[in-house]
Order: C-alpha cells, then structure tokens, then sequence
C-alpha cells in the first residue's frame, strides 16, 4: 500500500459551521442551495434528495455494499439509516454538527469528523462510500483515494457517485450559498466523471469492479489493493463494536443545540 498523503489542514470542515447556508438547509430540510465558483458558475445541490429516504437508486447502492459499511460525508443520513433499518452495520462521517444530529435522529450511527481524521476501525471497513459528489472533499481525490484505501480492509469496496456523462477532472475552490445570497467559507472542492476517476484509481493500484448510470446518477465500483483477490469481507460485528468501544467522549455522536 503506497504511503498516504498527509492533509495538514482541513479546509472542508470551515464551511459547514452553525449558522451557514448548509446547516440551515439541513434543518429545514430544503433548498435551493448551491456551490458557487468565484467566476460565479453554480452547480445545484440536491438538498430535498439528501434529506429524504433512501429512493431506488440509493437502494442499489446499498445492496452492491459488502461488510461493515463507512458512509463519508454522510450528509442528513439516509443511506446510514436505511442500512440499519435493514440490520446491517454501518457508520457515517460528516464534519457537519447538523449533518450528524440528523442522521442520529434517523436513528443512524454517526460521528463528526474528517475523513482524514483518526477513524474507529482504520483497515477493516468492507465497503467505503462517497456518494452524492464527495469525491469531491478537499479538491483533492488522489489523496481523498489513498486515504479511504487505508480505511478498507484487503480487498474491500469502494463506491463512488460520479459526474454524469463526462470525462471531467475539475478541481476548484467554492462556497456553499443560498437563493437570497447568503454564503459560508471558501474551501477546496472537486469533480471527476467516471473515466478519469477510473484512470485515476488505476494509476493509486485500484481495481475497477464496475461503473453503472441509473436515474441521471453515475457510479463506479472500485476494489482496494490486496494480496488475495479473494479476500474475506470483515467480521461486521466486530467492526462495529470496535468503533463503540474506541469512540472517545469528545468524538461522541451529537444532538442539535
């Protein structure tokens, strides 16, 4: 496994803290909210998808994952807590406070921290997901892939939502804004269509597993380095117990002020 890049900062956390146009949209629950580039281009989020259930393209994700699932850049929550409604382990990720109060309130599991963060269970996740554009957290995903190769067991899943229907590689900095102008923290922001994520995994020692488009959303499956190709997904149930056990007080999952 090749030697993972540091990331001494991390931008991503300033733009998600109490009283932005994110937080405030995960409480509502609705938008319009948007990532806005300094040249003023807006690339819509789908806050109203994020905070519903899980809908059928969701559902086929899940049932691709194996093992012990770690949901980064969980968001409101859905994919967790649809996991566990179907009794299978799993944890999300958000360095959002509101993000990961919603999603506990789903009755999910979830901490707030980085990715990049020390993670309960470092090397024994069956199955890590970046959904809904999280390739993108910290504009940088060669990084962001060697570090999540390090979260996954030999062999494990790695599902990424891409952009749909183009071979882009674009990484830029942005904020997260609202219809009536208000705005959070510039951070570093990235987003790759499949082809070039799969020439990018290629080149990081990943394994395509598979790509597929359902609904207007584009996804690739990619497999992480191992020694044995038919390598055994983890113990679940020790994956999960791990993390309870090892979960500091001061990481502990949050409820909304």
């Amino acid at each position: 496994m090749s030697t993972v890049r540091v990331v001494r900062q991390r931008p991503e956390t300033a733009a998600w803290s109490d009283g932005d146009p994110y937080t405030d949209a995960l409480r509502t629950g609705r938008g319009p909210l948007f990532l806005r580039r300094a040249d003023g281009w807006l690339l819509p989020l789908d806050v109203e998808r994020w905070c519903a259930a899980a809908d059928a393209v969701d559902l086929e994700v899940l049932r691709r994952c194996e093992g012990a699932v770690l949901d980064v850049g969980c968001g409101p929550g859905r994919l967790v807590a649809a996991l566990g409604a179907q009794g299978r382990p799993a944890l999300g990720i958000d360095v959002s406070e509101a993000a990961v109060a919603r999603t506990v309130r789903l009755g999910g599991q979830a901490l707030r921290r980085s990715v990049f963060d020390p993670l309960p269970a470092e090397g024994r996740w069956g199955t890590a997901l970046l959904i809904d554009g999280n390739v993108g957290i910290g504009g940088d995903p060669a990084a962001l892939l060697d570090r999540i190769a390090q979260l996954l067991c030999e062999g494990g899943l790695l599902i990424v939502e891409t952009v749909p229907g183009l071979d882009l590689d674009e990484r830029v900095l942005v904020r997260v804004t609202d219809a009536r102008g208000a705005t959070g923290s510039p951070f570093p922001w990235a987003r790759i269509g499949t082809p070039a994520l799969l020439r990018l995994a290629q080149r990081a020692g990943w394994r395509a597993e598979g790509q597929w488009t359902v609904g207007g959303r584009s996804f690739a499956a990619l497999r992480n380095r191992s020694t044995n190709s038919s390598a055994e997904p983890p113990n679940s149930t020790a994956v999960i117990s791990s993390h309870r056990a090892r979960k500091p007080s001061g990481d502990s999952a949050v409820t909304e002020r």
